[in-house]
């Protein structure tokens, strides 16, 4: 089986340029005996910055790039000339990705919406040539300031994905087969757990043109925010969800158990979860007659909306979808100025990532002559 193209973790190593340094130089003609200094100023350093792209829905084009260096100043020179600032180096995300310390694993930024720039890394400032410290008093300074140094970091990108509703349920609850039969999207349907290995988007629409992002995450089994199955690594992904769509089938030995534990291991996980608006749908109940879903349905959670959907046979699909969207338009989109992201406890996170990101020996840029 090929390699995924869906890359939700990446970890980087960034650094800025440093500035260039200011020259010492004094005019020197042939009929100006005394010209005075004109040493020009350095150029400043390139900044490495962060900006969203909607062109962009995985991590993937940075899998490979783990150096991202921005370009140094180069030095000031005679006549006052100034150096050449360094290139800035502008990394593109999709929208959705959370960036954290790579060795503290504090929350730096978030990065929600297309066209959002972020400076990750500030380019050093270029050193003022000794043209700029000449007075009345000091008519020929023989010293000019160095370039300010770089500055580095090692960062953690983590996406998670802007959806409107998010699928839960246990591998085999019907969720991609769901998502196939209300959008275009084709995700991997069999008949054995995880089949679902990566998460799926599918924009389905309702009606008058009107439509909602889905997303469908790999199932969740008892144990997940402990790192069992699948474990949490895909788990972050519903906290960018409005709505929760918990698919339990009918087939369940208790339905509302599994209801449950499923909303146990998101609360367990990120507890601002059980805050979140919560659908329940008994996914499967094709073969079930309305004495049987009266029966089931005195045994189901009291205080969610609830409904029986068969994706086989689409009953109950277009209530599904009504409902979804009345509850969509009652609550601020995605309510992202509100969400707040907790520290990464980086002993927990997934090595399987990880690498040596160490630049090599940095080199200088630009000519470093001083003239005198």
């Amino acid at each position: 089986m090929g390699e995924s193209n869906f890359v939700d973790y990446v970890k980087i190593y960034a650094r800025s340029g440093k500035g260039g340094k200011g020259s010492i130089h004094f005019r020197r003609e042939k009929y100006i005996p005394f010209g005075g200094p004109d040493g020009g100023d350095g150029g400043d350093g390139g900044s490495v910055i962060l900006r969203g792209d909607r062109n962009y829905w995985t991590l993937l084009h940075l899998k490979f790039e783990r150096h991202i260096l921005a370009g140094h100043g180069q030095s000031g020179s005679g006549r006052q000339s100034k150096g050449k600032d360094g290139e800035d180096k502008t990394i593109h995300v999709p929208l959705g990705t959370v960036v954290f310390d790579g060795e503290t694993g504090e929350f730096i930024t978030d990065i929600s919406y297309d066209g959002q720039e972020f400076i990750l890394l500030k380019g050093g400032r270029g050193g003022k040539g000794n043209n700029y410290f000449k007075t009345s008093t000091n008519q020929a300074p023989k010293y000019a300031q160095p370039g300010e140094p770089y500055l580095e970091k090692k960062i953690i990108l983590q996406l998670k994905l802007l959806a409107d509703v998010g699928l839960v349920g246990f591998p085999n609850a019907g969720k991609s087969t769901l998502l196939s039969v209300v959008s275009a999207a084709k995700p991997k349907i069999a008949d054995y757990p995880f089949t679902t290995l990566e998460p799926s988007l599918g924009i389905v629409n309702v009606r008058d043109g009107r439509s909602f992002v889905m997303a469908d995450i790999p199932g969740i089994i008892e144990g997940a925010s402990e790192g069992k199955g699948l474990g949490f690594r895909f788990l972050r992904h519903i906290e960018r969800n409005s709505v929760l769509l918990f698919l339990v089938p009918a087939d369940s030995k208790n339905i509302k158990e599994d209801y449950e534990t499923l909303l146990n291991e998101l609360i367990r996980y990120n507890p601002e979860l059980a805050d979140k608006q919560q659908i329940l749908a008994v996914s499967k109940s094709d073969m079930a007659d309305d004495e049987l879903k009266q029966a089931l349905a005195e045994d189901l959670p009291g205080d969610i909306p609830f409904i029986f959907i068969s994706s086989f046979t689409q009953k109950g699909i277009p209530a599904l979808k009504d409902l979804l969207w009345k509850i969509l338009n009652e609550q601020p989109f995605h309510d992202l100025e509100n969400m707040v992201h907790k520290p990464m406890d980086i002993r927990l996170e997934d090595l399987e990532d990880d690498f040596d990101y160490e630049t090599a020996a940095d080199e200088d840029v630009g000519e470093e002559n001083i003239h005198r």
